[in-house]
């Protein structure tokens, strides 16, 4: 039952957004030890072993930044930490998200440049490149991209945006947002010379809201020795410095670092690559169903396609609000809303974290029982058209 649910409702609430997702028993276990002083030497070794561990995660030989904070707070870092007053930054509109890191962008005084979308897919590695060849000046200073777009369900090819830096031969800083798409899809800061990622604790990391991340490119730490937007309780030079000897320059959220190293372990444990490609089996049967009740996915490229979740588009006059309160009603399901220009148009599908294939097939019944319930027009069957590819491809 959920905590302040003002009935008794029998069963375990289905938490099926796209974030927060689940949290393993296994991680609540280690939230729940006691605190440890923060100061004291234990902790220091705790640390120090941590923030080696988290690295592979991101695919990274650099430091990775550990705030107690929400990933808006991340990216908020990676700007201050890079860039400085009046700097030109490159942006993508993919969707809510991006349109609210643009946002902040120009609060802190920077002029970003929206190369425009149509929310229905990843940003568009060509008009990057043109962009920056056109800017024989070198203003732009950074591109930022959102790897996995959570209002869409698109993902935004994030190698393919560095061939396109580098084949316009600018050194603008690559500056991602895979809060959403770390540790549930592919990523690799490293290979895909990526100088600062931003990443959350609430999606494929399986931790409660409050912890966000930057990992760091040489290129990235350079360019925070001239950066000269004010920062301080985001600013890389204290953090790095205390996490060297295994602290943090204020008090750390640590009961969620404990579940952090208990998810790691998690993680390396079914090993990566197997976590990948259940995410993929997971969304590839999600898509199924839909496109068997005959509702459009709202990602219009296959390619674009992402692990995390399936955001659903409903046929004009029929409200997805409306949809998600009947299954949140009768079935003690929460789905994800549209945001923004997606405002009850869609309903979120989150398909990521600690999820096997029952609780898939649950979410999918939830949702055709709600279809039906609600009128939406729809072709029954949608539920089985999943099972039989699970069973398919185990």
């Amino acid at each position: 039952m959920a905590y302040f649910e003002s009935r008794r409702v029998a069963g375990r609430h289905f938490l099926q957004l796209p974030g927060p997702s689940n949290v393993p028993d296994r991680v609540l276990r280690a939230i729940d030890n006691p605190t440890m002083d923060h100061r004291g030497p234990d902790f220091g070794t705790f640390t120090r072993r941590l923030l080696e561990k988290i690295r592979f995660v991101f695919k990274t030989q650099g430091p990775v930044v550990i705030y107690p904070a929400s990933g808006t707070g991340a990216w908020e870092a990676a700007l201050v930490n890079t860039l400085s007053p009046g700097d030109r930054v490159v942006m993508c509109e993919t969707g809510w998200f991006a349109t609210l890191w643009r946002e902040m962008a120009e609060r802190l005084g920077l002029r970003p440049e929206f190369l425009p979308g149509d929310w229905r897919r990843g940003a568009d590695p060509a008009a990057i490149e043109e962009r920056l060849r056109a800017d024989r000046g070198h203003e732009i200073k950074a591109v930022c991209v959102v790897h996995n777009e959570t209002s869409t369900g698109a993902t935004s090819r994030i190698a393919e945006v560095r061939a396109a830096i580098d084949a316009a031969g600018h050194p603008a800083l690559l500056l991602v947002d895979t809060i959403s798409g770390l540790a549930s899809m592919d990523y690799r800061h490293d290979e895909w010379g990526v100088d600062v990622t931003v990443a959350g604790s609430q999606k494929g990391l399986m931790l409660p809201p409050g912890l966000s991340f930057n990992a760091i490119s040489a290129k990235a730490l350079k360019a925070h020795e001239t950066a000269r937007l004010p920062r301080s309780f985001w600013d890389w030079g204290p953090m790095l410095k205390a996490n060297a000897t295994g602290y943090f320059p204020y008090t750390p959220a640590t009961n969620l670092l404990y579940g952090l190293d208990a998810a790691l372990d998690m993680l390396a444990e079914e090993g990566l690559e197997n976590v990948f490609a259940r995410h993929d089996r997971h969304a590839e049967a999600t898509r199924r169903a839909v496109r068997h009740w005959g509702l459009e996915i709202q990602c219009a490229d296959p390619r674009h396609y992402s692990s995390v979740l399936t955001a659903v588009r409903l046929p004009e006059g029929h409200s997805a609000d409306a949809l998600r309160a009947i299954i949140l009603e009768k079935f003690n399901m929460s789905l994800g809303n549209g945001l923004g220009q997606l405002k009850d148009r869609v309903f979120r599908i989150g398909h990521l974290g600690d999820f096997g294939d029952l609780q898939l097939i649950g979410t999918l019944a939830g949702v055709e029982m709600g279809l039906a319930l609600a009128g939406v027009p729809h072709r029954p069957g949608g539920v089985q058209a999943a099972m039989e590819f699970l069973k398919g491809n185990r």
